[in-house]
């Protein structure tokens, strides 16, 4: 199957954010590729007293994207949004996926949340406006199965052997990492992921600044199950492409078979 991951830089326009996101979906298209990841919060990344109104599933992100999968004939990862959560003064961290026909396939909702102080550099409570997400989510993606997570999912482990427990061959990670962790731990925690579990692993990224005090790295990429990097989108807005490789998969998995060596 071949893939791409779009890298954006959301800001405070939604309107634009979603004509940017689009416009990277025909890219990906009309490279081949038949699954697109788009990244987290990928129709707002601004201050959150301006963020958009909190909508439900098949709400106007929902319909927006649902155009997009159908019109090209894709499968469409929708990055994130903000989904209305279970009380007033919180949403959901919420990814959909999908099909080419434009039916929602799979729905997974942020389970880690951000909550970090980093004296000087960063300063972030996520979970002070969103509740977190308590199932995991393994999703259908022409009948190859794709586990779901966000952002600081990624360092996690236990939520990707979960995923790969449950049969996951392809691991998907919407981000806005930060600059600062970002340029020390991007890389080695998604090639890590891919590696221990012997997964396809798709990262598309926020990149540049969106807000005062708030720059995203990059760096989307597509790593193979033995940890090498297929494609890297460069530091700006764009597109990665690859093919996925379910033969080299099981190929690694039965040369090295550490997921069925594990004893716990």
């Amino acid at each position: 199957m071949r893939v791409a991951v779009c890298q954006l830089n959301s800001r405070d326009d939604r309107g634009r954010n979603l004509t940017v996101a689009r416009s990277l979906l025909e890219r990906a298209a009309a490279g081949g590729a038949e699954l697109a990841v788009l990244p987290e919060y990928v129709d707002f990344l601004g201050r959150s007293a301006d963020a958009p109104k909190p909508e439900p599933v098949d709400g106007e992100f929902g319909a927006f994207f649902a155009a997009a999968a159908r019109e090209l004939g894709i499968w469409v990862h929708a990055g994130s949004f903000h989904e209305i959560g279970p009380d007033q003064d919180r949403t959901y961290n919420t990814s959909l996926v999908f099909a080419p026909g434009g039916t929602l396939s799979a729905t997974y909702r942020k389970i880690h949340l951000y909550d970090v102080e980093i004296a000087g550099r960063v300063s972030y409570q996520e979970s002070r406006t969103v509740a977190p997400g308590a199932e995991t989510v393994v999703a259908a993606v022409n009948d190859i199965p794709v586990g779901l997570s966000i952002c600081y999912d990624l360092r996690f482990p236990e939520l990707y052997r979960s995923l790969a427990v449950a049969g996951a061959k392809v691991l998907v990670v919407p981000a806005a990492f930060m600059m600062h962790t970002g340029r020390d731990h991007w890389e080695v925690l998604l090639r890590a992921r891919a590696i221990e579990n012997q997964c396809y692993v798709l990262a598309a990224g926020q990149i540049g600044d969106h807000e005062p005090g708030r720059t995203c790295f990059g760096r989307s990429m597509i790593i193979d199950p033995w940890g090498t990097v297929l494609a890297q989108a460069p530091d700006t807005v764009g597109v990665a492409i690859a093919d996925l490789d379910l033969e080299r998969l099981e190929t690694i998995r039965s040369e090295l078979p550490s997921l069925a060596n594990r004893r716990l």
